[in-house]
């Protein structure tokens, strides 16, 4: 030994990150059973072939899980983390009306841990091979005295494309038309910045159980969109229901119009303890009440819509007056 430091040493081993690219090789195949990389697997870049697209219009995102990732940690649920990465960026995407492509992870970590990463990309590749999206690469950074040792950071970026023609406009809403809305599966990952301040200060009130279905994981939409284009209905706009609630999400799409939106009780037990604690205004401006994904539609595409997909309801309607309006049934 020269006795000089190593890289081991100061706390990085690029031995052990190479062996990890094998050890999630099998999840990786999963995410190409519908689709195929350009060239291999493992370059310093991914290529994907567009020439099966007419009019190529290439779309992005990227976002993260956000401070629901401390309590999805402490509970031991990395699956579900992988789960909300690839959710919040994904259901982005789909609301272009283009198709999630490839996908893309970053995780920071203090120290290499293989069973813990694997967990979190074995849960991104479930919900990826589900879209049939490719994991087509991604960046583990060890990061000794940067990144706390009980921390892991995340980060998402999907690529997508769509048919040019096939492009959703919002552009094209008028007063009349519908919105309807789909079920949530939870808070998703929006609104946990609260959750955790309510937690900390009323801890007691919440069991383990309660905290886990809180935890669930973001609901994948490709479902919903997949059955609407079967159905040969193109909508004039999507909503990926995240940060700002009904409202914010909704107002983005709507520069000239407004909308007035009636939903029904949120059933979900957790989450109504968590009101008894929030300010009965501000819940509906930070969480989805319910409603992950609402799409909208001409008055006479409604019956096409509900009849296509699980579990759709007419939650309003667009207006001539700015600002979107929701009321809760009593």
């Amino acid at each position: 030994m020269s006795g000089k430091l190593t890289y081991k040493e100061s706390g990085v081993d690029t031995r052990e990150a190479a062996a990890l690219v094998g050890d999630i090789g099998t999840h990786v195949r999963r995410t190409q059973a519908q689709r195929q990389l350009f060239g291999a697997f493992g370059l310093f870049a991914a290529a994907y072939d567009l020439s099966d697209y007419k009019e190529p219009v290439m779309v992005t995102g990227c976002d993260g899980v956000g401070t629901k990732l401390e309590l999805l940690l402490e509970h031991d649920l990395l699956e579900a983390a992988g789960k909300d990465l690839v959710a919040m960026s994904v259901n982005d995407i789909l609301t272009t009306g283009g198709d999630p492509l490839l996908f893309l992870d970053y995780i920071g970590i203090a120290a290499l841990d293989k069973p813990l990463i694997t967990r979190l990309i074995a849960g991104m590749c479930d919900y990826l091979e589900s879209c049939g999206c490719i994991l087509a690469g991604g960046e583990t950074a060890e990061m000794p005295g940067i990144v706390p040792e009980d921390v892991v950071e995340l980060s998402g970026f999907c690529i997508g494309c769509c048919e040019k023609p096939d492009l959703i406009d919002p552009t094209q809403i008028q007063t009349g038309d519908v919105l309807i809305g789909y079920e949530s599966d939870g808070p998703h990952a929006n609104g946990w910045s609260l959750i955790r301040r309510v937690l900390a200060e009323h801890g007691d009130a919440f069991s383990r159980e309660e905290i886990v279905e809180l935890l669930a994981p973001t609901r994948l939409y490709d479902d919903v969109v997949r059955d609407i284009k079967l159905a040969g209905v193109k909508p004039k706009a999507m909503a990926h229901i995240t940060g700002g609630g009904l409202p914010e999400n909704l107002e983005r799409l709507l520069p000239n119009h407004g909308a007035d939106i009636q939903i029904p009780n949120w059933e979900n037990a957790a989450m109504q303890k968590v009101f008894e604690f929030v300010d009965a205004d501000d819940k509906f401006h930070t969480f989805n009440m319910g409603f992950g994904w609402v799409v909208i539609v001409s008055p006479d595409q409604v019956d096409a819509v509900l009849g296509s997909g699980p579990g759709g309801v007419k939650i309003g309607t667009i207006t001539d007056a700015s600002g979107v309006r929701v009321a809760m049934d009593a």
